[in-house]
């Protein structure tokens, strides 16, 4: 069972997909991780060597910004940009879209204005 970063990684998967399992890694940086550690792609997590293990927790805690660090970065970037009052940061606060997409036909449940179906317009009358 590998430990890395503080995440176990699931042992049937292969090393490529089990790496990403880490915040802050990917497809393209796991596998620029298992070439800087000569390691093939295809192997299991189980198959694993305790060198190869060490190898990629090496490459992966003391290069490598992941997990808690990383949160934490992106966390005060975003606290950031919310206290100089940015729009990026008012976006933020207000829980809206950040990078642009358009608000008037998605996004309705972030913004809290779920759609309701019409019927056929007409009102319906109470009978008395």
């Amino acid at each position: 069972m590998a430990r890395i970063a503080g995440v176990t990684l699931p042992p049937q998967k292969r090393i490529i997909i089990a790496l990403q399992y880490i915040y802050g890694v990917g497809a393209f940086r796991a596998a620029d991780i298992l070439s800087r550690a000569k390691i093939d792609e295809s192997i299991r997590v189980k198959d694993l060597s305790p060198d190869q293990e060490n190898a990629v927790r090496t490459i992966v805690e003391k290069e490598l910004r992941v997990e808690g660090e990383l949160r934490r970065d992106v966390l005060s970037n975003v606290k950031r940009l919310k206290d100089i009052n940015a729009y990026r940061g008012v976006r933020h606060m207000r829980g809206l879209p950040v990078r642009g997409q358009r608000t008037k036909s998605n996004s309705r449940t972030v913004r809290g204005n779920v759609r309701k179906t019409a019927g056929s317009g007409r009102r319906v009358l109470a009978k008395t």
